[in-house]
């Protein structure tokens, strides 16, 4: 999810720890707890300070090692061991680790609900799995968790007894848009009737969707409205090309190649060269294919220019 929302549940996470009797009687442990849910809520997005070092890398590196199954422990570790040692309490640590610990589960189990996805079974393999529930941007759960900190900060209602409702609400958020999801799913599968891989993707707006379908032969995307499906466009396959094979060695391309799942090129001639286009289907949105990246050559097959990202406004669609 965005860092606003991770942000948010970090500090209503603080407030569900009052459901733990030592964190409800103890002042200092319940703000040594509020730190540890907050940085830990956050911890796995620390490689940010991947994109220093270019956008491709970041690429590489996001939402992989960091978000990983070693880092769902060690994340927790330091902090309640830094966390602890600040509060010279040693037996708050078990506390301290429990609260980051849950904080961080929350981030990859929310990353992995999204579009985009997570690397979060690395080292067993690195493959990436998203589960294609929520956007990366959720308004209903936003406004749920900050109702609870508004209850809990501002009207001084009892933390425990506000946040139960509100994990309970989120969770069962979560599963009405798993259901949704997996109804919509084989309502697509009927209604394409293809042998393919299919993606059924989230908007913010609850009731619209969008589909994207992998066959042999290319793709198939559109979008759902309530119940009524529309077949929107179509992406025949590329044949191999000189002009598309001299692109694939570029730091750029082989970044995306490592991360994106339903790739499509194409190419163009232009008056001083060629340009040639990679995507990812799964990010389609309104007849656009706004995610990859764009490769212009010359004559002579050489490239001149390459630029790797979104084709969009951050604030437009697809939210991923």
């Amino acid at each position: 999810m965005d860092t606003g929302s991770h942000l948010v549940m970090g500090l209503t996470l603080a407030g569900l720890a009052y459901l733990d009797p030592a964190v409800a009687h103890h002042p200092e442990l319940a703000q040594a707890v509020l730190i540890g849910t907050l940085v830990g809520s956050n911890a796995p997005d620390f490689d940010t300070v991947f994109r220093l070092k270019g956008f491709s890398f970041y690429i590489r590196y996001h939402r992989g090692i960091t978000h990983s199954i070693p880092a769902l422990f060690l994340w927790p570790a330091v902090l309640s061991i830094i966390l602890s040692f600040a509060y010279q309490s040693a037996e708050w640590l078990p506390h301290l680790f429990l609260w980051s610990f849950a904080a961080v589960v929350l981030h990859v189990f929310l990353d992995l609900l999204n579009v985009y996805g997570v690397q979060c079974m690395r080292p067993v393999h690195k493959k990436w799995l998203h589960l294609d529930v929520l956007t990366i941007f959720e308004p209903f759960l936003f406004m749920v968790h900050v109702s609870g900190l508004v209850l809990w900060l501002v009207f001084g209602y009892d933390p425990a007894g506000v946040f139960a409702w509100v994990y309970a609400l989120t969770f069962g958020y979560i599963g009405l848009r798993a259901w949704q999801h997996a109804i919509l799913l084989r309502k697509v599968k009927r209604f394409m009737n293809v042998e393919g891989i299919y993606h059924v993707l989230p908007d913010v707006i609850g009731y619209r969707w969008s589909f994207v379908v992998e066959t042999e032969n290319g793709f198939y995307a559109g979008k759902i409205v309530f119940d009524r499906i529309t077949l929107e466009q179509q992406y025949a396959k590329e044949d191999d090309h000189e002009v598309v094979r001299a692109t694939m060695g570029t730091d750029g391309v082989r970044a995306f190649l490592g991360f994106a799942q339903r790739v499509h090129v194409s190419w163009s001639e232009l008056l001083d060269g060629y340009e040639v286009v990679w995507s990812d289907v799964r990010f389609w949105y309104d007849r656009k294919l706004p995610f990859g990246v764009v490769v212009r050559l010359n004559r002579d097959l050489q490239v001149v220019d390459t630029s790797l990202g979104w084709r969009k406004k951050a604030w437009s669609p697809p939210f991923v």
